[in-house]
């Protein structure tokens, strides 16, 4: 990579979320664990990977399965122990791959310390550690603040008289960012890790940590407001995205540029317009690193809304920033489901797409396969959401199902006669094994393209330039030589290009010369070097 900048070592990389429940169980309890990471490392150096995000493993009862959490210092027993995780970080950099870890910061669990103690009365050492409100005069909650799981986001205390705030599940209490003891234990929070070899962190709900401080109610939606706004017929105006939100990202980000090589701060930054995205990167320097980019997760797979999304990105980027790009992640469904319909030349596509935009990709476990969202059945259920709100919404268990390493009882995840926690449906149907096996599989072209991108500066740093191609076709630049073309249609379609194609979503076309144009097969991409 040409780039000179240390600090900046990931923009050319590729980074890959583990879910680590459905991973690789080495225990044999269907729970996948810290040293079935360990031992699936050279599988993930072989797909070319340069990071790891790793869903939470520290200490949590697992309401919201590790996002409400017991202790952030800690890791959960079921996961292994906190030698574990450091020899999985030791590992990993032996192989040239960092560890980025989850960080929960809007909520604990309410079996945390903390929150124990701030229950215990109103004069407890944590109490405003929380976010705590009188009743109206009528008993009824403080305001007209809904949780994003259903119902009020306010749970009475019976002994005290007086409500706390949980913008998730009663268990998961929110803490009161205005709090200079709570701004206090999280420096010290992120500092532990960091000092024990962590590269960053992805951090959870970072647009809701702060709220209103005069916690007044929220506007009724509109027509323009997001949709799951209209529903709950409010505008999250005062429980969400309040702007004193970036001072605490500010200071975190001050923190990391302290060390050497500074941890890497990306942001689940869930948010409907792509201009308040940009607010968390602040002047492309002083805030997070990266944040997801939402309105592209949420964009479907067609030429144009995504490539209105990407120069739209591109257009409000501060100088300086680097956008971040998935398709999948534990809360949305695969994009082999959503995005491609089980279609496989639509998965091909999809991983392109990623793999050679402008930024750095995250590939969720099992997308480099093509692996589609798991049957779940509602005896299956373990998402509260999902109990909760079936048969409308299945929840996100279907996303969450084990990883199939290989076409033997237990799927390869675990041992044959163990039943996991989630079911896996049938691994016969798509699992690493067969694929590694295979030259035309959806492996075999993921770790072609990543090694592309590791061997061209075009496409690992190189700027993003959309080109006229025909509807239905997206067509872009990525520095002085490269050129990516997909077809995103349902017939043959011209695209203008010259050079040779060096990758290519049908793998008998790579190594073809192109003059001037190239027509391209439905559902087909290609990279062309001049």
């Amino acid at each position: 990579m040409s780039t000179s900048d240390a600090d900046r070592w990931w923009h050319g990389g590729v980074f890959y979320q583990i879910y680590p429940r459905s991973f690789a169980d080495t225990n044999h309890d269907g729970v996948g664990d810290l040293p079935g990471i360990t031992a699936k490392l050279d599988y993930l150096a072989d797909l070319g990977i340069s990071g790891i995000w790793l869903s939470p493993v520290t200490v949590s009862p697992d309401r919201d399965w590790g996002y409400d959490v017991a202790d952030y210092c800690g890791i959960d027993p079921g996961f292994g122990t906190l030698a574990d995780l450091d020899t999985l970080v030791s590992e990993a950099g032996h192989r040239g791959i960092r560890i980025l870890m989850d960080l929960v910061p809007n909520h604990t669990s309410d079996q945390h310390s903390w929150f124990v103690d701030a229950r215990s009365g109103p004069d407890a050492a944590h109490r405003d550690w929380y976010v705590w409100a009188h009743p109206k005069p009528d008993g009824s909650p403080p305001n007209n603040w809904l949780s994003v799981f259903g119902g009020s986001a306010w749970e009475l205390d019976e002994a005290s008289g007086q409500y706390y705030l949980h913008n998730f599940e009663a268990q998961q209490p929110d803490l009161n960012w205005w709090s200079e003891d709570v701004r206090g234990a999280f420096d010290a929070i992120v500092r532990f890790w960091w000092d024990r070899g962590v590269s960053g962190f992805r951090i959870d709900v970072c647009n809701m940590m702060i709220k209103d401080a005069e916690l007044r109610d929220n506007p009724p939606a509109t027509e323009g407001d997001p949709l799951d706004q209209q529903l709950m017929g409010l505008r999250a105006v005062y429980n969400s995205d309040r702007p004193e939100a970036h001072d605490i990202l500010q200071r975190w980000r001050t923190i990391a540029d302290g060390y050497e090589t500074p941890p890497l701060l990306i942001g689940e930054t869930n948010v409907e317009q792509l201009t308040t995205l940009m607010e968390f990167y602040g002047d492309g320097r002083n805030e997070l690193h990266g944040g997801f980019n939402f309105v592209f997760i949420n964009a479907n797979l067609e030429a144009e809304a995504m490539r209105r999304v990407v120069e739209d990105t591109e257009a409000l980027l501060p100088e300086g920033a680097w956008p971040i790009w998935t398709g999948s992640n534990h809360d949305v469904s695969r994009l082999a489901t959503r995005w491609a319909g089980g279609d496989v030349a639509k998965v091909r596509c999809a991983l392109l797409i990623l793999l050679t935009l402008r930024g750095t990709p995250f590939l969720y476990q099992g997308d480099e396969i093509g692996l589609t969202d798991g049957p779940i059945f509602q005896s299956d259920l373990h998402d509260a959401v999902g109990i909760r709100f079936w048969p409308y919404y299945k929840g996100r268990d279907p996303e969450r199902t084990p990883m199939p390493w290989s076409n033997t009882p237990g799927g390869g995840f675990t041992s044959p006669g163990v039943t996991p926690w989630l079911p896996m449906g049938d691994p016969a149907a798509c699992n690493v094994a067969d694929q590694e096996a295979d030259v035309d599989s959806v492996l075999a072209f993921t770790r072609r393209a990543i090694a592309g991108r590791r061997h061209s500066d075009d496409l690992a740093v190189g700027p993003y330039r959309s080109l006229p191609s025909p509807t239905g076709t997206w067509a872009y630049a990525r520095g002085e030589r490269t050129v990516v073309a997909l077809n995103m249609s349902e017939r043959a379609q011209p695209v203008e290009a010259t050079g040779t194609i060096v990758l290519s979503t049908e793998r008998t076309l790579e190594g073809t010369a192109v003059e001037g144009a190239l027509t391209l097969a439905p559902w087909t991409g290609v990279v062309i070097t001049s």
